[in-house]
């Protein structure tokens, strides 16, 4: 017969201080299946579990019930600690009455009630509830990073230097990611391609790392220890280890276009090109969007000056199929569209340019070679007016900060006096959110040192007028009007996530705002609800390199948790399925998004290491074949009349 424990948590006042504890401990002893019930103010301590350990010894239990806070934070923590007492960890379940009750009402006694029904469900649940065993499957010893920026290399870099393998695939001709634009790093000055390239090089030449460019993932299938990877790689048409850079196909080249991607528009390169002097790979590749002669024989001058016979206009895209024991998601960002904010005349001015456009024209590798020089007319700009939070913390765009703006646009003000020592600089800002490692004093730094003036006030339009940019604006300190003549403009764009297409594949989740989300935003801040897949980088959210690197090395600690091991155990929470049901139509093989279902000869068949107990084929199945471990349709019913105070009782066993 069963024999239930109900342990109450307070949760300090999160719970007690709106639900009467004693009063629900009283109600469900009432359960003819409870046999023991407690309270506690915090059950999730030490002391909490051991009163569950010392009750399942004492009263014989075989099934728990803790009513406390949301099963997300702490049904791993009960189950583990009534394992050790000798009960099987799938008899534990958790009634949410913090998130699901005393957060969301104010009347003690509704919310009371409510606590009530809540335990009360979920003891008819465990009643019903089969011992386990978990799942278990074998690890393939690999780690597939997605995204070349400086996340994906510093977990790429901490994996192999583990001793596992590594696939890194980056969409673009080279890794590297949008440092690699950057001139200097906030708040040290430090030369990005000086700390950026060596690393870059470190990953290129470790025997463990494999680097697929100008790639993609299209596919994942199978789970945590064994992912099947499908990457679609396209043609560079140029041999990376027959291309030794001599650039003679550049120089015969007829094609001249304008180079978007690293310089932003503001150089111009042939078709044939290498995307900066450090990339990785290093070595040509085509741009077949503007190339005259790819998969044609109109132009092939690049061809007949390769003495390395490099060139293969003909080449074709590859797709590889890979397994990998755990991946890592870090694809980094792009600029909100500046079109998209249409008063600040980006688009119809040249001078008018977004922050890193300015990070190329102050580089020593840019487009004119260090010296700042207006787009419009190569001129020297005396007056500079940097706005922030354009799209950023604005309802009408990106309601979030963007984290990095207020820090890079002081570092731009900087190296602008520095370059120009008798220029002005004018920043505009709504307020300074520094709260990084010396960040503080770097903005004090600028403010005094390099006497950049700082306006707390908003920018409603600029217009040009002859050569000037004239920026309206209102200083909301002493809300008076601001009209400001200036040369030339940069505009602190808002930071959106580059995960649209990742996460439908992965079947990660995002939030409002399009980054990944997390499993928990405090105690799990880079795994992803799919097991075995972890989050570096702004993929997860808006942050700077610090940040970025140090979620890339936690990211990486993760993945080689699970590298590490032969095998690993999952969830047994999987679907079932009665054979004497099952009518072999195939609704559930075609609609479960983790290709866990195969149909055979004898009907439907769950390979259990591949399903996430998602519930799909279960909802799906016409003839009621499938059902899921431990929610059975019984033990639904019976949560659901409790929850309606009809009290059913389960029967006796």
């Amino acid at each position: 017969m069963e024999r239930v424990g109900v342990f109450v948590c307070h949760c300090g006042r999160n719970i007690a201080g709106v639900v009467d504890v004693k009063k629900v401990v009283e109600e469900v002893k009432k359960h003819p299946f409870v046999f023991h019930a407690e309270d506690y103010k915090y059950m999730c301590s030490a002391v909490g579990q051991n009163l569950i350990q010392e009750a399942i010894k004492k009263y014989g239990l075989t099934s728990i019930v803790v009513a406390a806070c949301s099963p997300r934070m702490h049904l791993e923590t009960f189950r583990t600690a009534a394992m050790s007492a000798g009960l099987n960890p799938y008899k534990v379940e958790m009634a949410n009455i913090r998130e699901q009750n005393s957060w969301v009402h104010e009347d003690p006694h509704v919310a009371t009630e409510k606590a009530i029904r809540l335990v009360w469900s979920t003891i008819n649940k465990v009643i019903g509830n089969q011992p386990l065993k978990k799942v278990r499957s074998n690890v393939v010893k690999r780690c597939l990073v997605i995204g070349g920026g400086i996340a994906g290399i510093q977990a790429a870099l901490d994996v192999a230097n583990s001793g596992f393998e590594v696939i890194l695939v980056e969409k673009s001709p080279t890794i590297g990611g949008r440092m690699a634009q950057l001139s200097e790093t906030f708040p040290t000055l430090d030369c990005a391609q000086c700390i950026l390239t060596p690393k870059m090089a470190e990953v290129a030449r470790h025997p463990n790392i494999k680097i697929y460019t100008l790639s993609e993932v299209i596919e994942v299938n199978g789970s945590v220890g064994k992912f099947k990877v499908k990457i679609r790689k396209k043609p560079r048409y140029v041999d990376i280890e027959a291309c030794n850079m001599c650039s003679e196909c550049e120089k015969v080249c007829p094609q001249v276009v304008l180079d978007k991607d690293f310089n932003r528009s503001l150089t111009i390169r042939k078709a044939i090109y290498i995307p900066f002097p450090q990339a990785v790979p290093p070595a040509y590749v085509i741009d077949a969007e503007n190339c005259y002669g790819v998969g044609t024989t109109r132009c092939s001058e690049c061809v007949k000056v390769c003495e390395q016979n490099a060139i293969n206009l003909f080449d074709t895209e590859e797709i590889i199929e890979v397994e990998v024991g755990a991946i890592i998601v870090a694809t980094g960002y792009d600029l909100y569209p500046k079109e998209k904010i249409g008063e600040y005349g980006y688009g119809r001015y040249e001078d008018v340019i977004d922050s890193l456009q300015f990070e190329r024209l102050i580089a020593s590798t840019g487009p004119t070679g260090g010296e700042l020089r207006r787009p419009s007319d190569g001129k020297v700009p005396k007056r500079v007016a940097f706005i922030q939070c354009v799209g950023s913390r604005d309802l009408q765009h990106l309601p979030y900060c963007s984290r990095i703006c207020c820090m890079y646009t002081a570092k731009h003000a900087f190296l602008y006096k520095h370059l120009v020592p008798d220029g002005e600089a004018y920043v505009f800002y709504i307020d300074i959110r520094a709260g990084g490692k010396r960040y503080e004093e770097f903005i004090m730094r600028v403010q005094t040192e390099s006497k950049v003036r700082y306006t707390r006030g908003r920018v409603s339009k600029i217009v040009q007028k002859g050569d000037k940019l004239i920026v309206h604006a209102v200083d909301t300190i002493t809300g008076k009007p601001i009209t400001l003549p200036v040369d030339m403009v940069v505009l602190a764009m808002g930071i959106v996530p580059n995960t649209k297409e990742i996460a439908e594949i992965l079947r990660i989740p995002i939030d409002e705002n399009g980054f990944l989300q997390e499993l928990h935003p405090k105690l799990a801040p880079v795994e992803s609800p799919i097991k075995g897949i972890f989050l570096a980088g702004v993929a997860q959210g808006p942050k700077d390199i610090q940040d970025s690197v140090a979620q890339a090395s936690a990211a990486a600690s993760k993945a080689i948790e699970i590298l590490s091991k032969d095998y690993i155990e999952k969830e047994p929470l999987v679907a079932r399925v009665n054979k004497e049901l099952c009518s072999k139509c195939g609704v559930c093989t075609q609609l479960c998004p983790y290709n866990a279902v195969e149909m055979t000869p004898e009907g439907a068949k769950v390979i259990e290491v591949a399903c996430e107990g998602c519930g799909t084929c279960v909802a799906a199945c016409p003839s009621g074949a499938l059902s899921l471990a431990n929610y059975e349709p019984k033990q639904i019913f019976l949560m659901v009349d409790a929850l309606l105070m009809k009290i059913p009782i389960p029967e006796k066993s």
